[in-house]
């Protein structure tokens, strides 16, 4: 086995010393985590070698231990009968385990187990670091030396002080010693650290670890890096709070994607843009890849130029998509069929007509299916004036403008109606147009809002004592930067203000930001915690805003998610 290059002091990231795992054992009643039940926990808190804490106890699984399980593991029906339930348990495990590395034998066997309850449970899984040193023994140890990985075989081979007997805390404590055994072998290949340990325990390719060096200029910072290949061509672009610690995860084996591999091998240079604050690293992301499209990146291969629903410019308009906006236009969709599904509910709504023909003012000689079948009003051989068709064309701009909620309310009426001569199918099928419609307009409305405001300057705490500032001009960071603690931050601003980007605003409904970078500005915005320094105008949404319509959106999301069939 090849030696590994001795990593930087900077590099090392947490110290294996200083690094708290949890070592823990489960014993269930059968092998699947979905359908059987956990008997009982077993579970060891280690530091820098000294064990600090255990936890153990037995759990009633609510169900009958099956013979075979009793004689594996000499847990019986009557030991359990007066235990807690898991529901009593699990919280008091993950309070134990909380902020550490969590550490078990096969350890995808007992982590699905207590991740499985936690879903049950409604408990959120804290996603903490996971070591399984069934793995790591395979990755340290020869064949020669350790033909078996098994608890067991390995609580042999590193003299452990305890037997795995298959109860809980006997095992846990069984691999403690295992997971010390193997933590001073890969310590004397260069592995100090819980982020390499990590990186270690699977294969790395040879291309992979030779590129390594890429990474050597990389700073600890916020940002934007580039990885360029043989001709100076872009083809990956990502982000990063630690640009150092992300770029080199690719040269280990913690990178698996096939095509991010593949772009390793090809990679000559890694370029790196440093940020003031997350905000400015995701902006200036988004730009990179709508200038250099990285052949790397998937969302270059799905760009999110979007979808608009927009009025024709005819005597009778009509809704139609589009991919570029003008003013007036209700989107953006990510989706071509959410956008037809809104822009039907809009039709059906406002009275605009369905039908694709260009109308002359005069109209024609013979009408459409959809005049024939009543659902529309033939202004194509003169069943409609301009000027009785008129008000269908205002009611849609009044409504995606924000100024007028009728439409909306017609729109719930007819569900009313359909649900009350239990026309269900129906129902559900104008339900999902009406959400997607109402969805739209609630997104544009507010990203319109944003965009039309000149000048915005907002502060978000940094966490340690300072501040993050975003100057945001129609909608597009003008310019970001940072006060730390101590630094007063007013002329901070006022620098800020003074050097950032003019933003000549342009014709459609955001002004000529992209909908995307608005996107992530007002995400940002919306954080708690998030406070305006100042702002050229008022930052207000419209009184008749879709916003107003939200409860009954979630009502509806949940609606439609308990009535899609499962697998």
């Amino acid at each position: 086995m090849g030696t590994r290059a001795q990593l930087a002091f900077d590099e090392l990231g947490t110290p294996l010393r200083d690094t708290t795992f949890v070592v823990f054992d489960l014993e269930t009643t059968g092998g699947s985590a979905e359908q059987d039940a956990i008997t009982e926990f077993g579970a060891v808190k280690v530091r820098g070698g000294e064990v600090i804490g255990e936890f153990a106890t037995l759990v009633d699984p609510g169900r009958g231990i099956p013979p075979e399980i009793v004689q594996l593991t000499g847990i019986t029906n009557a030991m359990v009968y007066t235990a807690p339930r898991v529901d009593e348990v699990l919280p008091a495990f993950l309070e134990f385990a909380a902020g550490s590395v969590l550490v078990a034998h096969n350890a995808g066997f007992d982590v699905g187990f207590v991740k499985a309850a936690c879903q049950r449970l409604g408990y959120a899984w804290p996603k903490p670091a996971v070591v399984c040193t069934v793995r790591l023994g395979r990755r340290v140890l020869s064949r020669e030396e350790a033909p078996s990985c098994k608890l067991s075989a390995l609580a042999q081979l590193f003299r452990a002080t305890t037997t795995p007997i298959h109860r809980a805390l006997a095992d846990a404590r069984a691999t403690v010693d295992v997971l010390h055994g193997l933590l001073e072998r890969v310590g004397s290949l260069g592995v100090q650290s819980l982020e390499e340990l990590l990186d270690y325990i699977p294969e790395v390719t040879a291309a992979q670890r030779r590129k390594r060096t890429l990474a050597e200029h990389v700073p600890n910072e916020p940002g934007v890096y580039l990885f360029r290949g043989p001709s100076d061509e872009v083809l990956y672009v990502g982000t990063a709070t630690d640009l150092r610690r992300r770029v080199r995860q690719y040269f280990t084996a913690s990178e698996t994607r096939r095509r991010l591999r593949e772009m390793v091998a090809l990679a000559e240079r890694v370029d790196t843009i440093s940020c003031a604050h997350p905000l400015e690293a995701e902006v200036r992301e988004l730009r990179l890849l709508s200038a250099h499209k990285p052949a790397y990146n998937r969302r270059s291969k799905n760009p999110r130029h979007g979808w608009w629903v927009v009025l024709t410019d005819e005597p009778f308009p009509r809704l139609s998509l589009v991919r570029k906006p003008r003013d007036g236009a209700l989107g953006p969709f990510r989706a071509r069929g959410h956008a037809e599904e809104a822009m039907a509910a809009l039709q059906e709504a406002t009275g605009i007509r369905p039908c694709t023909m260009r109308i002359a003012a005069h109209g024609g000689e013979s009408s459409c299916a959809l005049a024939e079948l009543g659902r529309c009003q033939a202004p194509c051989v003169g069943g409609q004036t301009i000027e009785e068709y008129a008000p269908a064309v205002e009611s849609a701009v009044s409504l995606v403008a924000g100024r007028d909620l009728a439409p909306l309310h017609r729109l719930h009426l007819r569900l009313t109606d359909l649900s009350a001569t239990q026309r269900y199918e129906q129902a559900g099928a104008d339900r999902d147009r009406m959400r997607s419609l109402i969805r739209a307009l609630d997104k544009g409305q507010r990203l319109s809002a944003l965009a039309a405001v000149g000048e915005l300057v907002a502060a978000r705490p940094d966490g340690a004592g300072g501040w993050e500032f975003a100057v945001v001009r129609h909608g597009r960071l003008a310019s970001a930067g940072v006060a730390r603690r101590g630094v007063s931050p007013m002329p901070v601003v006022a620098a800020l203000v003074a050097s950032a980007e003019t933003v000549l605003p342009e014709p459609g409904p955001l002004f000529g930001a992209p909908a995307e970078e608005v996107g992530v500005v007002l995400r940002w915005l919306d954080k708690p915690g998030t406070r305006m320094v100042q702002c050229s105008q008022p930052w207000t949404e419209p009184a008749q805003a879709a916003a107003r319509w939200r409860p009954w959106l979630d009502r509806a999301d949940h609606a439609r998610a308990s009535t899609l069939p499962r697998d």
